[in-house]
């Protein structure tokens, strides 16, 4: 199995002055699963190199094991620094994609042209797509093969407008990515905030929230067997 995760390479929190990234845990917790089954993993990103983290994925109540396991992990550490650049990327190498999230993605990797032809080319092959929490924003502006856009009619999940409410930044974000998905006929569900959730549709796969990370990393690997 090979597996592709982009990351975003986006690191300021809207006008806050604020740092952003992607989410520790919605990386290392899938990062694991795919390595302890056996998969071969390749990192990029759409500038190359170390992508931001997201300062408050490393706060003392989110040290989840996968992220504890993370910290210790200087090969992955040093792995993750060298992300490759994602223009250079061929999806024909990749059995499937997953992006973690954070609030980064809402910025570049949504309208990122490199990212949006990926996932095409991976939807158009029939392969797997996942993403956690805010990316699921990556599938706002893809297409499927008949120009339609690819969430339409699919069942589908991200993070919560509630759940951006209780973080404080319904008015910081660019745009409130339940909100969005709907708008592009998405059928969209949820559970209550903080809760795991994953939604399957045939190969696109989504999760509501950082908790969700790893039940969706499982259920892309059933997708690729």
């Amino acid at each position: 199995m090979k597996i592709l995760m982009v990351l975003t390479s986006h690191s300021e929190l809207g006008n806050t002055g604020k740092k952003t990234g992607f989410w520790i845990e919605e990386f290392a917790a899938p990062y694991y699963v795919f390595i302890d089954a056996g998969a071969s993993i390749t990192i990029a990103s759409p500038k190359g190199g170390q992508p931001p983290i997201d300062p408050s994925s490393d706060t003392a109540e989110n040290q989840t094991p996968s992220v504890i396991r993370f910290k210790a992990d200087t090969s992955l550490q040093k792995k993750l620094s060298e992300t490759q650049l994602l223009a250079t990327i061929n999806s024909d190498d990749y059995d499937a994609i997953f992006f973690p999230g954070g609030h980064g993605p809402l910025w570049d990797l949504t309208n990122d042209a490199d990212s949006i032809n990926l996932i095409e080319h991976f939807w158009n092959t029939h392969k797997p797509i996942a993403a956690v929490c805010h990316a699921p924003s990556v599938l706002l502006h893809v297409k499927d093969d008949a120009g339609a856009y690819l969430v339409k009619g699919k069942k589908i999940t991200c993070f919560t407008n509630s759940e951006e409410a209780a973080v404080g930044l319904t008015d910081v974000v660019p745009f409130l990515l339940e909100n969005e998905l709907k708008k592009k006929g998405g059928i969209f569900s949820k559970k209550e905030d903080w809760a795991s959730y994953v939604v399957k549709d045939g190969m696109l796969i989504t999760g509501q929230n950082p908790a969700s990370s790893e039940a969706v990393a499982k259920e892309l690997i059933k997708a690729i067997k």
